[in-house]
């Protein structure tokens, strides 16, 4: 391990650390890791300072509302046509005041990436977010980085320009791992161990999946998240996707990257060392504790998220995973390992199935069917080449369009 490169999450490093309060780029910030960070700013005015948003372009009444309460100098929307109705809600906002600049279209969260900032705090959904990820790391800005579909589509792309450290994770798992990493060194760990609560459908077989609705899918017993990640993690496709995350971060093979299912959510990942030890660690299930390392690290923002208290009486279970009902960590890891445009293809045709899923179009079982068919008709990618933005691109458009088509296929199949 010690000749291996040095991760690009290391927790004993503290990339360009500042002390004062620190000028951040919220990016997706009227999504729930947006939503989230802006309520631990706000509590910490001291420490932090909001410079920048943006978000797709939804929900404008909110974004303006978040501008006034930051003061923010600049805001971004994907969505150019929502422009008019942003500088009405601005207007409204602000009254005679000036409002800020306005960024729009869909390189505009690119540019704030690279904007003047200590951080830039990436929440935006999907691979999309690969860009606005390239561009801080470029820029040499600290990278709290909650959009893991951009590590896992360019994953070579992003370790060829992120310096040791220079990236935070923001995922509960990963920031977990983080944490706990802190205590030893990277030769002496043994295993990282990933948790996951399960789902909504623990315990259930994969007969008893094939006619779940999207409702059930959306009823996440343990964390409220936007609907394509609460479908991942009821596919346990996002528990794919972090093993990817993990190996990227660490450095650390796939063999030594387990999953296990803790249905409480309080143990939010472990590391084993070498000696036996494990160290977990542990909060009640809140995004606002992993945000808070993301863009205060090296420093704890106190009272960030609650603790736990331990006067009153808790059970904590673990059950391994049940690799029939879901597949899709193995599959994930098969993606990893053969690396390329594979991570890519598998991450693009998962985002489709799920929109068609969440559309009545597919059925749940279908996604992760559907899923494996475009990963295998995909291939194994050459070796040797440098990966490109052009060929993660190229990729996903077109296991996009095969992920439609087969979800069409499939529907009318079933309906014949």
């Amino acid at each position: 391990m010690s000749d291996s490169p040095s991760p690009l999450a290391d927790p004993h490093l503290a990339f360009d650390a500042t002390e004062g309060r620190r000028d951040i780029v919220v990016l997706g910030s009227t999504g729930s890791i947006g939503t989230q960070a802006i309520d631990l700013v706000l509590r910490n005015p001291d420490r932090f300072r909001v410079t920048a948003l943006s978000a797709a372009g939804g929900r404008v009444g909110l974004l303006a509302e978040q501008a006034r309460q930051l003061r923010v100098d600049t805001v971004a929307v994907a969505r150019e046509d929502v422009v008019p109705a942003l500088r009405e809600a601005l207007a409204e906002q602000y009254g005679s005041e000036p409002v800020p600049e306005i960024l729009a279209g869909a390189d505009a969260a690119t540019q704030l990436a690279a904007s003047a900032c200590h951080t830039v705090l990436n929440g935006i959904t999907g691979s999309i977010g690969l860009a606005p990820t390239l561009a801080a790391l470029e820029a040499g800005r600290t990278l709290a980085l909650a959009n893991k579909e951009s590590l896992i589509v360019g994953g070579p792309l992003v370790k060829a320009l992120a310096k040791p450290g220079q990236i935070i994770p923001v995922d509960s798992e990963h920031a977990a791992l983080f944490q706990a990493l802190a205590a030893g060194t990277r030769a002496d760990v043994r295993k990282l161990v990933v948790t996951a609560s399960g789902g909504p459908f623990r315990g259930r077989t994969r007969a008893e999946l094939a006619d779940v609705t999207p409702k059930d899918a959306l009823a996440h017993p343990t964390w409220a998240m936007g609907p394509v990640i609460t479908v991942n993690s009821a596919t346990l496709v996002n528990k794919g996707l972090e093993v990817i995350e993990a190996h990227l971060l660490y450095d650390i093979p796939f063999e030594r990257i387990e999953v296990v299912v803790h249905p409480q959510s309080y143990v939010h990942s472990m590391v084993e060392f070498s000696d036996g030890s494990t160290l977990a660690q542990a909060t009640p299930p809140d995004m606002r504790g992993p945000i808070a390392i993301g863009i205060g690290w090296p420093e704890r923002v106190p009272d960030a998220a609650p603790a736990f208290d331990w006067t009153k009486a808790s059970t904590w279970e673990f059950f391994p995973l049940d690799t029939e009902a879901f597949p899709s960590v193995g599959l994930a890891r098969h993606v990893g390992e053969l690396g390329g445009t594979a991570p890519a293809v598998f991450n693009a045709a998962n985002e489709e199935c799920v929109d068609a899923f969440l559309a009545g179009r597919l059925p749940f079982n279908g996604i992760m069917d559907t899923v494996t068919e475009v990963v295998t008709e995909h291939g194994v990618p050459a070796r040797g080449t440098p990966l490109t933005v052009a060929d993660v691109l190229e990729a996903e458009t077109w296991a996009r369009a095969r992920a439609r088509e087969l979800a069409v296929k499939a529907t009318a199949e079933a309906r014949a």
